[in-house]
């Protein structure tokens, strides 16, 4: 179930909200979960103060054993999926994005004999760029600057993915659009992606899932065979 899932920040938002929101959507699970965070779009107004934000409190996040408890973010799955995260990083700075922090493996004290990779952020990205199109499934965000909350839009639907995204905005006219224009399965108002609700029926649009739903009632057409029988 593939996904390439956005947030959008609108200039309204709760910054300090959709900081927190961001950084548990995209690296909480080493950015490995379907529905993570991945790329951020946010207003041209705000878009200084945000980045400046997502980089302070991401300099904060410790790399280690999933099994330590001061550990805040583990290792990759594997090797190639390390492997990956990384060739996807190399990308990123070869067709023209800002690494603004990260973008290494993690080489210090225990971490170097594991799969760590550094969170990693992107900045002056643009929508034709590899690391906004494809699913690279590692702490890697891709940050997009947009005029209005339509811009927004086309920038949050220009992938093949639509399975999970978030708004922050406290103006029912932005949430408005957004839930009616958004192609995603999954939508989230002032909450991170990554987020689920297990009785909500679940899955995505354009090629995220078979476009069926699992979950909640929906779950009982997913594992249901419909046979039709006509009796003149």
């Amino acid at each position: 179930m593939g996904g390439k899932n956005p947030v959008i920040v609108a200039a309204d938002a709760d910054l300090n909200l959709a900081v927190e929101a961001v950084i548990t959507g995209a690296f909480r699970s080493t950015g490995q979960k379907c529905t993570a965070t991945s790329r951020v779009i946010v207003a041209a107004e705000v878009y200084e103060e945000f980045k400046q934000l997502l980089v302070k409190e991401t300099k904060g996040i410790s790399i280690g054993d999933g099994l330590d408890s001061g550990t805040w973010m583990g290792p990759c799955a594997s090797e190639s999926q390390l492997n990956t995260v990384l060739s996807y990083i190399e990308k990123g700075v070869e067709e023209g994005a800002t690494l603004l922090i990260g973008g290494k493996r993690a080489e210090e004290g225990p971490q170097a004999n594991g799969f760590y990779v550094e969170p990693t952020i992107f900045d002056n990205c643009t929508s034709d760029m590899t690391i906004v199109q494809e699913e690279i499934f590692g702490p890697v965000i891709a940050l997009l600057k947009a005029d209005s909350v339509e811009e927004a839009l086309q920038l949050a639907n220009s992938v093949e993915y639509g399975l999970s995204a978030s708004i922050f905005t406290a103006d029912i006219k932005h949430l408005l659009s957004f839930v009616n224009d958004m192609e995603a399965g999954l939508i989230r108002v002032n909450a991170e992606s990554a987020g689920v609700e297990l009785q909500a029926p679940f899955g995505g649009m354009k090629n995220s899932s078979s476009h069926s739903r699992e979950q909640g009632e929906a779950a009982k057409e997913f594992f249901t065979s419909i046979k039709t029988v006509f009796v003149k």
